[in-house]
């Protein structure tokens, strides 16, 4: 599979350029309306939730864009790449290439976005006087662990969704109540250590707080849990591929 996407590279990158220009293609704002959105959603939530949550946290927006902006990913990411094969199933049916360049495609362009806004995460690190520190050094072993669990998770529900044409609805439904049951909007310490454990079984509980951790905490992350996190996105990625390929020889009788 590296060897064929290796061959395919032009593709790629082609592919990875029209996820990003073509999204937004004809609109004023352009790529921008992809920071302009959790931007906008940060400032809801940041005028709303202090007046729910008493005692909120000092520099609550700064504390939450630090969330939001990774979650966008995880979101965006998931519910383009479940949908990509379907998306392009008339290029499918007529032209040989890699399958897999269509959801690694999603993945990378979201995490040249990502890239992008961590400059917007600098902007309220500097403006809200948060500050950075020397564990940044950590950002790129975070933001590498998500891209792999994202790429496991997108491989198996874009295969599926060609036979399960549902999956996407349910797979939508399904971020929607995991947002609630990640730590973006309220901190863990908020909960009892038997409920901070539960939220644990979540990757992204682990993903969101080490991201906090080292931009607005200025500590280093949890390793013993990144790494589990790690290893479940590696298994997650292996059993990915061999779906992904095992499906891929329906696509073109399905599409």
């Amino acid at each position: 599979m590296i060897k064929e996407l290796y061959n395919y590279r032009q593709l790629l990158k082609s592919n990875v350029r029209k996820e990003i220009r073509g999204k937004y293609k004809g609109s004023f704002l352009g790529v921008l309306w992809s920071f302009v959105n959790p931007l906008l959603t940060t400032l809801v939530y940041a005028i709303v939730f202090p007046f729910i949550l008493r005692g909120a946290q000092p520099h609550y927006t700064t504390f939450i864009v630090i969330a939001i902006l990774p979650w966008s990913w995880f979101t965006t990411v998931i519910s383009q790449g479940t949908s990509t094969v379907l998306a392009n199933g008339n290029i499918l049916k007529k032209v040989y290439f890699p399958r897999e360049i269509l959801p690694i495609s999603i993945n990378v362009s979201g995490l040249i976005n990502f890239l992008i806004s961590c400059l917007i995460i600098g902007i309220f690190l500097i403006f809200s006087g948060v500050g950075f520190s020397i564990n940044l050094i950590f950002l790129p072993i975070i933001i590498f662990i998500q891209f792999v669990l994202l790429q496991g998770i997108i491989f198996i529900t874009s295969s599926i969704n060609v036979y399960v044409r549902d999956l996407e609805y349910i797979i939508n439904f399904l971020i929607a109540m995991l947002f609630y049951g990640t730590p973006v909007l309220y901190s863990m310490e908020m909960f009892p250590q038997k409920i901070q454990n539960i939220l644990y079984f979540n990757p992204m509980t682990t993903i969101i707080e080490s991201y906090r951790k080292i931009f607005f905490y200025h500590e280093a992350p949890n390793f013993l849990n990144l790494l589990f996190v790690f290893l479940f996105s590696v298994v997650l990625l292996f059993i990915g591929i061999k779906v992904f390929r095992k499906l891929s020889r329906g696509f073109a009788e399905e599409l």
